[in-house]
C-alpha cells in the first residue's frame, strides 16, 4: 500500500478479463458533492484510460455524459468506467448521490464486491450516508473511505478522519483508521495550506505530488516524527484483525514487524470487511498526470479488496421457485448474469449493464430471460391497496408478473463514457453492456436457454411521491402507453398506476428530482409531451343516516312513452360492505323483471356519487314499492327510477365524504423522533405506537389521512435531515372532517 508503483495503461481499447481472480468491482457511494465523479475521472486519468483529465478520445466525459446530468450538473445514473492497474482489471461504478436516484446506487451495490466511500473534508458526512455504511455493514461488504475536497479553505482531514471514525467506526472506533497524513505545502494567499502529498503510515515514505506526478522520498525528521504516533495505531488497529494470533504479543514485545506482514493482514482484513482504511485523494493540478491519493487508492483496490472469488455463493431457483445448487464464481459454471441498470440509446436501443455470476457470456447467444413480478421485488403493500369489496381496486398499480422469455443477445461492450468497445466474451465476475434484449428489464436473470435460472431481487425502495400526468396533445396521447413501459422497465423505483376511481395516470417516484428527469426523459428519449396535473385521492360517500326517496320517471311523447316510479329506503352499513341491494316488494307493484333494473339503475348511481360525483359505500339499499305501466314501462325507464330515487334519498340525508386512511411506518433516527411526531400531528395524523429499531433508530407507527400525505416522501426528507424512510399501506376509510366535506362539496359544485 504506498511501497510500489504499477505500470498504467488500457487507453483506447476494450478491457478483457480472462480470470475472475484479475477483476475488481468497486462502487462509489457518497452524498451528492462529495466529489466522486471527479474522483472517477482523476483514477481514469492515473490509470492512463484518458488522454487528460475526464476525456476520452472523442473529447467527452468518463462519466456524468448523459444529456440531462450534463445540464443538471448531477449524477443521476449509474456509470461504469473500467480501468486497467497492475493488471487488473478494476470496474468502477459511480452512483448516483442524491436520494432520489437510490435505485440506481443499490443496483451497484448489487453489482459491485467491495464499496468506496467518498465523504467531502469540506461538508462531513450525512444521516444518508452513515445509514448506507449500516446497509453494508449488515451484509459484510468489504469499505475503504476517501475523504475528498482538501483543496477547501475550511476542509481539515485530522478532524475528518475523526468523524469518520466516530460515525463508521461506532462498533469498533480501532477498524477505522488512516493509512497516510497529508503533506501540507506552503500557505497560500488565503492562509491555507493545500495538501501536496502523503505521509505512508506503513512505508514511511513521502510521496509528493506537487508536480503532477508521484515522487517517492524519504521524510525528513520532523515528517518522521509526524509518521510516528500516527503509525503506532495504525499497526496496533492492523495486529488487532490480523489472523496471527502471536503478531500482537511480538509487538508489544518490541519487535519490528516488517512492513510486508503488515501490508499482507491489512489487505486480507480489508477483503474480510473487518478493517476500513482511510485515504485522501484530489484531482491532478493542471498538466498533471496524477491526482493526489489515486495511486494509493488504485493499489488498495487492487491489493485489498476481494476478487469475485470470493463473493458468497448465490442462491438461485428455477422460474418456477423449484431449489437449484447454489452458485459460485466460476467461468464454466452455469450461466448466471442479472440485469443490473437498463438504458435506452438513440442509435443502438436498449442497453443492458450486466453482471456476470457464474459462467462466460457469448455475443449473439441465445439466453433465456427471467424476471420477478414488482411484488416480488422486497416492496411494502402498494400505495393505497386496500382489501374491502369496494377497495380492492383504489389503486390498479401496473404490476407485471413474474415475466420470461428466449432473447438472443446483441453485440458485448465495454461502456466508456459514450463509447462502447466490443468484447469477445464476459466471464464470471465481469461486467458488460449486451444490446438489444429488448425484454429484459432491470433486475432480470439471463441464464442459458436449457437450464433457466432465477435470482433472488436486491431490495428497492418504495415509489411514495406521486406525479399524475396528461398527454399534452392527441399526438402525445398516442405516444404515452408505449413511453410509459419503457420508462417504467428502465427504472424498478418507478411505478406507473392508473386509477380506475379518479381516472388519472400517475408516475410514483422517490422524490422531485426523480419527477422531474422522468418528465425529461419522457420529453427528450421518447418524444412524448406531458402536462402535470393535481394528484386526486381515492375518496367515497355515504349515508349518515336512513333516508327514503322516490323516483318517477314519467314522459308521454306520442307513441310509446315512458312510466316508471320506485320507492326506495337507504340505510347505512358498517365500512367495507360495499352496496347492498334488497326487494322487498309485495303485491308486484314492480314487475319481476324489472327489479334487476331498478338495481341497475341505483347501482349506476351509487358508482357516479350522490354529493360532490365520488362513489356511494356502505349503504343498503332496499326496494319497497313502485308502480308500472303495462306499454310505457321499460327497462330504460325503472333504470332512471331507480337513479332518480337515490338521488332524492341523498338530498333528504346528511351525505358523509369518506377519505381513504393510511398505515404509517415512519424508521427515523432517535434525534427525530420529536420533529416527526409533531409532523404527523399537523397533519391530523394518529401515532400508535413506537418500537426502538437497530442503529439508534426508532420505528414511529401512525394512522394519517392520505390526502395529508401526497408529498410526504419530501417532507419527511426535510424534518429528519435525509434520514428518515416510511412505508404505507391503505387501513381504511373514514369519514372526513365536516370543514374540508363541505370545501370539497363546493369545488365539486364548481367543477373544480
Amino acid at each position: 500500500m504506498g511501497a510500489t508503483s504499477h505500470q498504467a495503461g488500457a487507453a483506447g481499447r476494450a478491457l478483457t478479463a480472462d480470470r475472475p481472480s484479475s477483476v475488481r468491482n468497486v462502487v462509489l457511494v457518497g452524498h451528492s458533492g462529495a466529489g466522486k465523479t471527479t474522483l472517477v475521472e482523476a483514477l481514469a486519468l492515473t490509470a492512463g484510460a484518458v488522454n487528460r483529465a475526464g476525456r476520452v478520445e472523442d473529447g467527452g466525459t468518463v462519466s456524468d455524459y448523459d444529456e440531462i446530468e450534463q445540464r443538471r450538473q448531477r449524477s443521476i445514473q449509474l456509470s461504469l468506467v473500467p480501468v486497467e492497474w497492475g493488471g487488473i482489471k478494476i470496474n468502477i461504478l459511480d452512483a448516483p448521490g442524491y436520494a432520489d436516484f437510490v435505485g440506481e446506487l443499490r443496483a451497484g451495490l448489487r453489482a459491485a464486491d467491495a464499496a468506496l466511500f467518498v465523504v467531502s473534508a469540506s461538508d462531513g458526512i450525512d444521516g444518508a450516508t452513515r445509514m448506507l455504511w449500516d446497509e453494508c455493514e449488515a451484509v459484510g461488504m468489504p469499505r475503504a473511505i476517501v475523504v475528498t475536497h482538501l483543496e477547501a479553505a475550511r476542509s481539515d482531514y485530522a478532524q475528518m478522519t475523526t468523524v469518520c471514525g466516530e460515525i463508521f467506526g461506532a462498533e469498533d472506533p480501532d477498524a477505522v483508521i488512516p493509512l497516510y497524513l497529508p503533506l501540507q505545502g506552503p500557505p497560500g494567499p488565503d492562509g491555507h495550506s493545500p495538501v501536496a502529498g502523503l505521509l505512508g503510515l506503513l512505508s514511511q515514505r513521502v510521496y509528493d505530488y506537487t508536480s503532477g506526478e508521484r515522487v517517492e522520498r524519504n521524510p525528513d525528521p520532523a515528517e518522521l516524527a509526524l509518521i510516528a504516533d500516527a503509525r503506532s495505531r495504525l499497526i496496533e488497529g492492523i495486529i488487532a484483525e490480523s489472523e496471527d494470533e502471536s503478531l500482537m504479543d511480538r509487538y508489544l514485545g518490541g519487535e519490528d514487524i516488517d512492513v510486508k506482514t503488515l501490508v499482507d493482514d491489512l489487505e486480507r482484513a480489508v477483503a474480510r470487511g473487518t478493517f476500513h482504511p482511510v485515504l485522501m485523494a484530489a484531482p491532478a493540478p493542471d498538466g498533471g498526470r496524477q491526482g493526489l491519493g489515486t495511486v494509493e487508492l488504485l493499489e488498495l483496490i487492487t491489493g485489498g479488496f476481494p476478487t469475485p472469488l470470493e463473493r458468497p455463493a448465490l442462491t438461485v431457483t428455477t422460474p418456477d421457485g423449484a431449489a437449484r445448487p447454489a452458485v459460485t464464481c466460476d467461468p464454466a459454471g452455469p450461466l448466471v448474469a442479472e440485469v443490473v441498470k437498463t438504458s435506452s440509446d438513440p442509435y443502438v436501443g436498449r442497453v443492458s449493464l450486466v453482471r456476470v455470476f457464474s459462467g462466460t457470456l457469448h455475443p449473439e447467444e441465445t439466453v433465456h430471460v427471467s424476471g420477478h413480478g414488482l411484488a416480488d421485488h422486497g416492496r411494502s403493500q402498494s400505495p393505497g391497496r386496500g382489501q374491502g369489496p369496494d377497495q380492492d381496486q383504489d389503486q390498479s398499480l401496473d404490476e407485471r408478473p413474474l415475466h420470461e422469455a428466449d432473447e438472443r443477445i446483441g453485440t458485448l461492450t465495454s461502456p466508456f463514457g459514450k463509447q462502447q468497445r466490443t468484447l469477445t466474451q464476459c466471464i464470471a465476475g465481469d461486467l458488460a453492456c449486451v444490446a438489444k434484449l429488448t425484454r429484459a428489464e432491470t433486475g432480470d436473470t439471463l441464464s442459458a436457454k436449457g437450464t433457466p435460472l432465477l435470482m433472488e431481487p436486491w431490495p428497492m425502495p418504495d415509489p411514495l411521491l406521486p406525479l399524475a400526468i396528461e398527454a399534452h396533445s392527441k399526438a402525445d396521447e398516442d405516444k404515452l402507453s408505449q413511453g410509459l413501459a419503457r420508462l417504467v422497465a428502465e427504472d424498478p423505483t418507478m411505478r406507473l398506476e392508473q386509477n380506475p376511481h379518479t381516472h388519472q395516470v400517475v408516475l410514483w417516484c422517490l422524490g422531485e428530482a426523480h419527477q422531474d428527469v422522468a418528465l425529461e426523459r419522457l420529453r427528450t428519449r421518447y418524444g412524448v409531451q406531458v402536462d402535470a396535473v393535481p394528484h386526486k385521492v381515492s375518496l367515497r360517500e355515504t349515508f349518515g343516516a336512513k333516508a327514503a326517496g322516490r323516483g318517477r320517471h314519467v314522459k308521454q311523447s306520442g307513441g310509446h312513452g315512458q312510466f316508471a316510479i320506485c320507492e326506495i329506503e337507504v340505510e347505512p352499513l358498517p365500512p367495507g360492505s360495499g352496496v347492498e341491494f334488497v326487494d322487498k316488494v309485495v303485491g308486484g307493484s314492480v314487475p319481476r323483471q324489472f327489479i334487476p333494473s331498478v338495481e341497475k339503475g341505483v347501482r349506476a348511481q351509487a358508482a357516479r356519487g350522490v354529493a360532490a360525483g365520488y362513489p356511494l359505500v356502505d349503504v343498503r339499499i332496499t326496494l319497497l314499492d313502485g308502480k308500472s305501466h303495462s306499454v310505457d314501462s321499460s327497462d330504460a325507464a325503472f333504470q332512471t327510477a331507480g337513479a332518480l330515487a337515490l338521488r332524492e334519498a341523498a338530498a333528504e340525508a346528511h351525505i358523509h365524504l369518506l377519505e381513504p386512511v393510511a398505515e404509517l411506518d415512519v424508521l427515523v433516527p432517535d434525534e427525530y423522533v420529536g420533529p416527526v411526531m409533531s409532523d404527523l400531528a399537523g397533519r391530523r395524523g394518529r401515532v400508535v405506537g413506537t418500537d426502538q429499531a437497530d442503529h439508534g433508530r426508532t420505528r414511529v407507527r401512525a394512522e394519517i389521512p392520505e390526502i395529508e400525505i401526497g408529498r410526504y416522501a419530501v417532507e419527511l426528507r426535510s424534518v429528519s435531515h435525509g434520514t428518515g424512510r416510511f412505508s404505507r399501506s391503505y387501513a381504511r376509510h373514514e369519514p372526513m372532517p365536516p370543514q374540508l366535506a363541505d370545501k370539497i362539496r363546493e369545488q365539486a359544485e364548481k367543477g373544480t
